[in-house]
């Protein structure tokens, strides 16, 4: 049937334009965004899981700050523990040779000055210890904790060393000297017990930077894996893209061809009544 009120042919033509029109214009936003899921009106049950994995992207990226912040401030530690190791050592030297019974006294008063100097240096390196407001070692911090998971349930905490003098590890005395004979060879003991216990310290001090950085590798490979994972849900594949991008193309010009001629159908009715 011909008639000039209803172009069915045109109206098809029309709507196969349209869906074609629809289907470049997502192409064309995944190409822009290298996204096939840019937005939840893309695909919202997608869209919705993608997020939730960012949310947890970004957790991991908080738990991994918190745990460089806590195995920076053990390393710090660990450098303070090893100075403190050094010069007890030396310290130790000083006290062995003051306790020769044939030192003059000009000489044990040289030593001892430097003994002085060398346990003064102590104190300065305990006091020295700090980062980002924690010295886990002058016994003003009893633990570091940081995070290990993205909901906060999960901690790491690595116990503190307080390396002072005249404390438990370091029993060397804030005066302790080797002025005299005696003072000497008793101060031989005092060191090594310290030196013991300094290096003792700084055994349990390294497991607790091994924990912080065994974890903090783990955490960057699960953000790595949701990172991963995101992609795989959202990202476009830009070959197909491209290859869909041509097809699309084609079949809109061959849809408004098409619309062309149905809508030029009507005009043929012109014919009857010449």
């Amino acid at each position: 049937m011909l008639s000039v009120n209803t172009n069915t042919g045109a109206m098809v033509a029309l709507q196969y334009l349209n869906n074609t029109n629809a289907q470049l214009q997502a192409t064309q936003n995944a190409i822009n965004t290298g996204m096939k899921v840019a937005s939840a009106k893309d695909d919202g049950a997608t869209f919705a899981i993608a997020q939730n994995m960012r949310g947890d992207v970004a957790g991991y990226g908080s738990v991994t700050d918190s745990l460089n912040r806590a195995g920076s401030s053990v390393d710090v530690a660990l450098s303070a523990g090893q100075s403190i190791s050094d010069l007890l050592i030396q310290m130790k030297a000083k006290a062995l040779a003051a306790s020769d019974q044939s030192l003059d006294t000009a000489s044990r008063t040289a030593m001892n000055e430097d003994f002085a100097a060398l346990r003064d240096q102590i104190a300065s390196v305990v006091s020295n210890a700090v980062f980002n407001g924690f010295n886990l070692v002058d016994g003003s911090t009893q633990q570091i904790t940081a995070l290990a998971s993205t909901d906060g349930s999960k901690r790491i905490t690595v116990s503190a060393e307080d390396m002072s003098l005249s404390g438990s590890i370091v029993t060397v005395a804030t005066t302790g000297s080797i002025s005299t004979q005696s003072k000497a060879s008793t101060m031989i003991s005092t060191v090594e017990t310290s030196l013991t216990n300094v290096n003792a310290a700084l055994a349990k001090l390294s497991s607790g930077a091994k924990k912080f950085s065994i974890q903090a590798d783990f955490v960057q490979a699960l953000s790595n894996t949701l990172t991963s994972g995101i992609g795989n849900l959202v990202d476009a594949d830009m070959a197909k893209e491209s290859a869909r991008l041509q097809a699309l193309q084609v079949k809109q010009q061959l849809g408004v061809q098409a619309l062309s001629i149905a809508n030029s159908a009507p005009s043929i009715t012109l014919s009857l009544f010449r």
